[in-house]
């Protein structure tokens, strides 16, 4: 089991990073919130992990704090949801933030994530009601998000924000429109971290 991964971030392609150790490249899916948290690419970062083994694959998963590979772990036992929809679960939402989500009874939400149908939703607010216990909303601090290096130009961005939101789940013309709306409002922006964060905001 590959608990935890100290090593050299050497890229950025949303939601997959790629982090060097000794030498040994890891290609680790991680949710957004992780992704606004990474150092700039050459650095040394620290992700607690959870490694998947599937008969055709094998995947690493990667959280920059222990609540949210909990949270993680707790949403792939619910009947219906795997890693992807997981993933998107906490691109679009802090830990804490699902927790009161749940805890409203907050179908409406639910429902905005990719793949989220009303059944599901139901399904999920039923079943992760009985095991958010351990969370208590706004109990511990978010980390103050560093910035990443920005795109090299707006039209990077943009196409690297719709492979992102389209690996989480979004339907291509739906991440286009987002992007689009963000875009329209904020000229300048030219980073496609900032640029997903917003479009995903956007979308809840």
């Amino acid at each position: 089991m590959i608990g935890q991964i100290r090593g050299i971030l050497i890229e950025k392609k949303p939601p997959e990073i790629l982090v060097d150790v000794s030498g040994i490249i890891y290609e680790i899916q991680v949710p957004m919130n992780t992704l606004y948290q990474l150092p700039e690419i050459g650095q040394e970062l620290l992700l607690h992990t959870h490694f998947v083994v599937r008969e055709d694959a094998q995947l690493l998963y990667g959280f920059y704090d222990s609540k949210n590979k909990a949270m993680f772990r707790a949403l792939i036992r619910v009947n219906g949801v795997g890693p992807k929809m997981a993933l998107a679960i906490l691109s679009g939402m802090e830990a804490d933030e699902f927790v009161r989500t749940v805890r409203n009874n907050d179908i409406t939400t639910m429902v905005n994530m990719p793949g989220i149908g009303k059944k599901t939703a139901e399904r999920l607010i039923v079943e992760m009601r009985d095991r958010l216990s351990e969370w208590e909303a706004g109990d511990a601090a978010t980390p103050t998000a560093r910035t990443g290096s920005p795109a090299s130009s707006r039209n990077s961005a943009t196409r690297d924000a719709e492979t992102a939101l389209v690996s989480l789940g979004y339907k291509p013309q739906q991440a286009a429109r987002s992007i689009a709306q963000v875009l329209n409002d904020n000229v300048d922006i030219k980073d496609s971290e900032e640029l997903i964060r917003l479009a995903l905001k956007g979308m809840v």
